[in-house]
């Protein structure tokens, strides 16, 4: 009896392993849910719904349940504004524009969108925001006087406070983001990384109280290299995307990996596939072994931890978000899409 037990109870954990192990990927399934002559680089997934800001002022939700979509368009005196990073708490919604005049906007208690940052100035340009809790949040832009324009509330999004230089490393000359996915920034607890044109990462251990400089082997000899994308699977495991949209098919130093919170960081799959990228996310309940990365060069994914890449499709998109381990939302030129991985 005491055999026959052990027997059981061994076949029960071969089981569960067993249904625990991932098939990786063969194909990536792409069905349009909204299109419009927009550009789409900033999506979040809130609840049900998924929200997205682009050009021409235009932003909205698109109901992930029925796949309803709501759109408005915001107009500040007689500007349009380009909204390429967008961010939300449980409670609010917030969407900042790139260019000369900055302007953030947050979900006010009127049932419209209100201002409440607004930056003006020849080099003003923004490029991402998340938050790190309901109150606390950051966004970041390209450099000004010297150091990398750094903005953060502590109170909700009601008020914004711009980080003087003296707080930051000083810049690179040029030193910016890509505004290119809205995931310049991630955010794993209390820690921060900040990914620049420069292939650095602004390091911040508490929540943009303090900072230093992360070094990636990421090449940026040109302003247009860099690093596009960062994702982070745990306070350890990271990844950035980087490249030349102006020469995309350069694989060459435009990948790395780190599995020390960004304290060293490794050139991962150089010279092979995928090239430029503007968008890198990890699958969720992956153990951190798959990760996809998209762009207008196609949709690109792994499942040994960045080893070896496949190319799963010729789809051209800017930006993406997991919904769950093989559904995702995603968008680029004139679209919002539905990605379901297989």
């Amino acid at each position: 009896m005491r055999i026959r037990i052990v027997l059981i109870l061994l076949l029960c954990l071969v089981s569960c392993s067993q249904k625990e192990e991932r098939t990786p990927f063969s194909s990536v399934t792409v069905s349009n849910l909204y299109q419009d002559s927009i550009s789409v680089r900033a999506i979040e997934i809130m609840g049900n719904s998924l929200a997205f800001a682009a050009n021409k002022g235009v932003f909205g939700t698109v109901d992930l349940r029925n796949g309803n979509v709501r759109t408005n368009v915001m107009q500040e005196d007689s500007l349009l504004p380009e909204f390429r990073a967008i961010a939300h708490t449980t409670t609010d919604f917030f969407m900042l524009s790139v260019s000369n005049p900055a302007l953030l906007y947050k979900t006010g208690n009127k049932g419209k969108m209100e201002l409440m940052y607004k930056e003006e100035g020849a080099s003003v340009f923004y490029d991402a925001m998340q938050f790190w809790n309901d109150l606390e949040g950051i966004a970041i832009g390209d450099s000004m006087d010297g150091c990398l324009s750094i903005i953060i509330t502590r109170d909700g999004g009601e008020t914004w406070k711009k980080l003087n230089c003296d707080l930051l490393p000083k810049a690179i000359e040029g030193e910016g983001a890509f505004a290119a996915s809205n995931t310049n920034i991630a955010i794993w607890g209390n820690t921060t990384w900040v990914a620049t044109t420069a292939g650095r990462i602004y390091f911040s251990p508490d929540k943009g109280k303090t900072w230093n400089i992360q070094t990636t082997p990421i090449a940026a000899e040109e302003p247009t290299q860099g690093i596009y994308s960062m994702d982070f699977y745990n306070e350890k495991l990271g990844i950035a995307f980087g490249g030349d949209y102006t020469k995309p098919e350069g694989d060459q130093a435009n990948k790395a990996i780190t599995f020390d919170g960004g304290t060293t960081w490794e050139s991962m799959a150089n010279g092979e596939e995928p090239p430029y990228k503007s968008c890198v996310q990890f699958v969720p309940n992956s153990d951190g072994k798959e990760m996809v990365a998209l762009g207008f060069t196609g949709i690109s994914y792994t499942s040994d931890q960045g080893k070896h890449w496949k190319k799963l499709s010729n789809e051209e998109l800017y930006t993406l978000r997991f919904l769950n381990d093989s559904v995702a939302y995603a968008a680029g030129k004139n679209r919002i899409a539905k990605l379901v991985f297989k």
